[in-house]
């Protein structure tokens, strides 16, 4: 008698080392590795543009990763529970295992799922499984600091798995759609030259970018906020799209010394932003702290246009909206500086910004995204005050900007260190401030203290 296969139903998980769900199938028998393009379930939380840019090239290389193992990967498209189903119908599987995701319309699908077919779920994508390290009364963190002592004592990880040397193929392999057929890469314009110049999606590309950071890892807590330097991983996209597991990182990073503390913290902050979803699942879209609901956001299309360009006429943030634009990333730094920038000098909600984020970033991870965003705004269960406003003008030179803003403002790029952050006379082409630093933070402050006047 033919064995019943397994069914491994991929998201956000394109790996074969440490993943438990590919570990779990193989050892009950064959294996038919399944992504679904499930457009229907987010609605209006499908992929933006960048990331479905990634998704291509990654479900590429998995392919090939899983052919030379004696497998492939079948694509299908629809709801996730619908076309799960329809599979384990027409190949007699028997299970479907997956890792668990968090996001609240994966969360959702994974119910939906369960119902229609025997559903194994597996943990991976973090350090820890989110909602699992809570205080001592057993309720969940929602300030970082206490949630990353908590995690870190639970630290390291159980080692990564080795990816397996091959795969069990079912008797027949059921049909597939074409990748190309998805149309997920741009044509018309094709805009995504920067980010092949860029980026390598892919488990391949993950362990490259790995070695890569790994000599500079115990340098990290002086070089990452330097936007000119190469100090941080860029690990971030990778992570996302599940190329690379989070214990991988920790076990090849953990005792590199130096500052390699600060980067294990960045991977916490991940676990973080997961455990606040899971708290409140519409944390995009809402702020932590209702009262923010009713403060006087500008309605401002220009300005949002401006910062969304690269044309706002403060070089530190042309520069990152523009590298943004170009290669679907931005450095950590100047992330913070352009999202003050868009609130609290433009006084536009941050809902706007975690949107364009969604769209232009290869790694906008819904946690990640809305804690910072809300971080940022002032709304968040643990964020920034609104009253703490960045200076642009300021954080360029002190985090010395200047190589980088000649990158991606090749309109600056003659002026001198001294000049560039902050030049006295426009080059033909820049355009002039949307406001002044001293006026904007005067009228930001004014809101805030209207605003808060009549909460």
């Amino acid at each position: 008698m033919t064995q019943a296969p397994s069914i491994v139903w991929l998201r956000r998980d394109l790996r074969l080392a440490d993943q438990a769900a590919f570990a779990a199938a193989t050892a009950a028998g064959p294996v038919i590795p399944v992504y679904v393009l499930d457009d229907e379930t987010p609605r209006h939380r499908r992929m933006g543009a960048a990331s479905r840019w990634w998704l291509h090239y990654s479900l590429a290389s998995l392919d090939a990763d899983l052919r030379a193992r004696g497998s492939r990967l079948i694509l299908r498209r629809g709801r996730s529970e619908t076309v799960l189903a329809e599979l384990a119908r027409e190949t007699g599987a028997a299970t479907v295992h997956c890792l668990r995701h968090y996001e609240p319309w994966w969360r959702n699908a994974e119910r939906a799922v369960g119902e229609v077919v025997t559903l194994e779920r597996h943990h991976g994508n973090f350090l820890a499984p989110p909602g699992s390290v809570t205080t001592g009364s057993g309720s969940p963190y929602k300030i970082f600091t206490p949630f990353w002592r908590a995690l870190e004592a639970t630290m390291p990880p159980a080692a990564p798995l080795s990816a397996p040397e091959r795969l069990p193929a079912p008797g027949a392999w059921p049909a597939s759609d074409t990748l190309d057929a998805w149309n997920l890469l741009p044509t018309k314009p094709d805009w995504a030259g920067g980010m092949r110049a860029e980026w390598t999606p892919g488990e391949a590309g993950a362990a490259e970018r790995l070695d890569a950071f790994l000599p500079r890892a115990r340098a990290y807590g002086e070089r990452r906020n330097l936007p000119a330097v190469p100090g941080t991983s860029r690990l971030s996209p990778h992570l996302h799209f599940g190329e690379i597991s989070p214990a991988t990182i920790w076990h090849a990073a953990a005792e590199r010394g130096g500052t390699v503390g600060t980067f294990l913290g960045e991977l916490g902050w991940r676990d973080y932003a997961q455990n606040v979803i899971l708290q409140m699942p519409d944390y995009a879209g809402k702020p932590a702290r209702e009262a923010f609901e009713s403060f006087p956001w500008r309605d401002d299309p220009q300005g949002l246009a401006a910062w969304q360009q690269g044309r706002t006429g403060y070089p530190i943030v042309d520069a990152g909206m523009r590298e943004l634009w170009s290669t679907g990333w931005m450095h950590n730094r100047v992330r913070m500086i352009a999202a003050s920038f868009l609130i609290k000098h433009l006084l536009i909600d941050w809902r706007a910004g975690e949107q364009w984020f969604w769209d232009t970033l290869v790694d906008a991870d819904y946690g990640s995204n809305a804690v910072n965003w809300q971080w940022s705004a002032g709304t968040g269960v643990d964020s920034n005050m609104f009253v703490r406003i960045m200076a642009p003008l300021t954080q360029s030179p002190k985090f010395d900007a200047a190589a980088y803003i000649r990158t991606w403002v090749p309109e600056l790029a003659h002026l001198d260190d001294t000049r560039i952050h902050d030049p006295d006379v426009r080059p033909r082409g820049y355009p002039p401030r949307l406001i002044g630093h001293a006026e904007a933070r005067t009228r930001a402050l004014a809101a805030y203290a209207q605003w808060n006047a009549k909460d």
